[in-house]
């Protein structure tokens, strides 16, 4: 990693952004972090990442929207980083049904205002969160980056799709070496309280059913490919130091970072009961209620990771059982549950 770049996190307070960000500066990295602290879901987890990332002398932390225009141009002229890893983001496929506005604010104007950042302030790198959800409900398994992706099933998808656009669009006008990485569920430890596993952690311990939106029905369940955090990171880290060269007239590339085994949802269920059974030293079972598949959602989401690992010799490869065993380790200490 090289030590003497400055590099711009946003999304610094979120899930990936917080552990990209504590990586980076364990190794000796500057890193300045944006993020708006916004109330998507609970705050004090977001405190709670940043408490862990201020004790570092090299970290700087900005309070901010990168929907607004003037902050992040300033934030450019005054830190000059040369590595900037864009993942702010309204994230959640179904409250984008609900919530259109926002989605529009930071996953399109923001971007933009980064693109048009990184053009005025050159950068050896940009890399951006994409999203599986691009794939919409692509019957093709494994997904591969070379698959048609004009088909998105929830205005989410379609901004991330838009991101790779524009991402292109300005390394083809102004040679910004860019990297999109379309992440498959990603899950663990401090994650965020809007996924399945927590809420479902969460309606646990509050004595409450869990809603699984499968219709029941075991035959044709929903698979997910379900990537532990420090894989993602290991990901990123790996390709911040490979900037793209110019294929098809821009220096711009898109990667899945996946597990590449995607599981049955029920499976990753019994799992997590099993684990959090581990970590309470008692018999845990949720109690189901069976819904109807949510509109947005997709089938299945199953990752071809050949590219990456062509590129960074890489394939993330933790088990949903030691994954989730952390993660229910966590979650029993941090919020003080038996």
């Amino acid at each position: 990693m090289d030590t003497t770049r400055t590099y711009l996190v946003t999304g610094a307070a979120g899930f990936i952004g917080y552990y990209l960000s504590k990586k980076l500066l364990e190794q000796g990295c500057r890193v300045i972090g944006i993020d708006n602290i916004n109330d998507y879901y609970d705050v004090n987890l977001k405190y709670a990442r940043l408490e862990q990332l201020t004790p570092f002398e090299k970290f700087t932390f900005i309070k901010g929207d990168i929907s607004d225009k003037d902050l992040i141009t300033k934030t450019f002229e005054e830190y000059k980083p040369k590595i900037v890893v864009n993942l702010a983001a309204q994230a959640g496929v179904r409250y984008s049904i609900e919530n259109p506005d926002v989605y529009i604010q930071s996953n399109i104007i923001g971007f933009y205002n980064i693109l048009e950042a990184c053009r005025y302030n050159p950068v050896d790198h940009l890399v951006y969160a994409s999203s599986s959800s691009v794939y919409g409900a692509n019957k093709k398994v494994p997904f591969s980056e070379t698959d048609f992706v004009d088909k998105p099933v929830s205005l989410y998808a379609a901004t991330k799709k838009s991101n790779e656009l524009m991402a292109y669009t300005y390394s083809h006008l102004y040679t910004i070496p860019a990297t999109g990485l379309r992440f498959f569920t990603v899950y663990g430890p401090m994650g965020r309280p809007d996924m399945a596993y927590f809420g479902f952690t969460q309606k646990y311990f509050s004595g409450e059913p869990i809603k699984i939106f499968n219709n029941g029905d075991f035959a044709n369940d929903l698979y997910r490919d379900f990537t532990y955090i420090d894989d993602i990171v290991e990901g990123i880290e790996r390709l911040l130091g490979n900037s793209p060269v110019v294929v098809n007239t821009a220096p711009h590339q898109v990667f899945n970072i996946g597990n590449s085994s995607p599981e049955k949802l029920m499976v990753f269920i019994e799992t997590l009961e099993r684990c959090l059974s581990k970590a309470v030293g008692r018999k845990v079972v949720f109690e189901k209620i069976f819904e109807p598949i949510k509109q947005g959602d997709v089938p299945a989401t199953y990752a071809s990771t050949d590219l990456l690992q062509q590129a960074v010799g890489f394939k993330p490869h933790t088990s949903i059982e030691d994954g989730l065993q952390r993660f229910a380790d966590w979650y029993c200490d941090y919020y003080k549950v038996k």
